[in-house]
């Protein structure tokens, strides 16, 4: 058994330790928020949170999870996140979803950037690219990520 918490609710998972975060959570806890891209750690839609920082899920076993505070996707819908409340209104306001396929990785790894900078930083066109550079967009709605991340941090003060 492994013990993982999970948007602040712990839960207990009978399954091999080398199994990926991205399966636990899509497969045992059926929170299919999260996405599976690539399975490789290369494109971002399976971005979730550890300890705050932003993870690859698809390569990330639930044994090196074990202790750690997972943050998914269904956290940021809850309004309780500042920052991801934030950050979803952005895109909802800049209209960053095409597909949608990609956007809750992008607003996992959005989330996680704002939460690391100084309080009131507003981050330039290029620090914004550079954090969001390992998520990957099909429909290439790069410019309105880019917009959207901005509007947040300027709404965040």
């Amino acid at each position: 058994m492994t013990d993982l918490t999970i948007n602040g609710k712990t839960v207990s998972m009978d399954l091999d330790p080398e199994t990926p975060i991205l399966w636990a959570l899509r497969d045992t806890l059926e929170m299919t928020g999260t996405k599976f891209g690539c399975g490789a750690a290369l494109c971002g839609a399976c971005t979730v949170h550890m300890n705050g920082q932003a993870i690859r899920s698809c390569v990330t076993p639930i044994s090196a999870a074990a202790g750690q505070k997972i943050t998914t996707i269904e956290a940021m819908t809850s309004g309780s996140d500042r920052v991801g409340t934030a950050v979803r209104d952005a895109w909802v306001r800049h209209d960053v979803a095409q597909c949608g396929y990609c956007q809750s990785g992008q607003i996992m790894s959005a989330t996680a950037f704002l939460k690391s900078l100084p309080k009131g930083k507003k981050p330039s066109g290029e620090e914004i690219d550079a954090a969001m550079a390992g998520n990957i967009c099909r429909c290439g709605t790069y410019a309105r990520i880019r917009t959207a991340v901005a509007d947040a941090a300027r709404t965040l003060g």
